[in-house]
């Protein structure tokens, strides 16, 4: 399977439902690829430096929250990556589009229990925090870029 981002699909646990970004135009999942929308207009240079100046943002973003530093962003297909959060209202809603390719990373802290996690595109930064195993997410910050 082809892709533009040079992410290793081998390795991917829903690649089975995956068309890969050259046989969809760079919608591998039908919905938006941050990846392959800077690969399209700025080439990889143009994307590495998208994703090097986000991560710089995103960084300080987690300093201020008093959380460690993300060392790298990892493309993320948002059905793997959407939680469900409760609003104060006991609503639930998910932020992140399931069809969409966001860049993210996470943050353990195995010992104490509990994950920080980072999605982001061109509009927006999300840090949330969960248990290790995915449960009881609440949202940290929402950011619009």
């Amino acid at each position: 399977m082809e892709n533009y981002c040079g992410a290793n699909c081998e390795n991917c646990g829903i690649k089975e439902n995956c068309k890969g970004c050259t046989a969809t135009c760079g919608s591998p999942f039908g919905g938006r690829c941050v990846a392959a929308e800077y690969i399209k207009v700025g080439g990889r240079k143009g994307y590495e430096d998208f994703k090097a100046k986000l991560l710089e943002e995103i960084n300080k973003l987690l300093k201020a929250e008093g959380l460690g530093k993300a060392e790298e962003l990892c493309e993320l297909a948002g059905s793997f990556i959407n939680l469900e959060y409760t609003m104060p209202s006991g609503e639930k809603v998910k932020l992140l589009n399931d069809k969409n390719i966001y860049l993210g990373t996470q943050i353990e802290f195995a010992d104490m229990g509990v994950c920080y996690g980072v999605a982001a595109d061109a509009s927006f930064i999300l840090i949330s925090s969960y248990s290790v195993d995915g449960s009881e997410p609440e949202i940290v910050l929402y950011k619009r870029r």
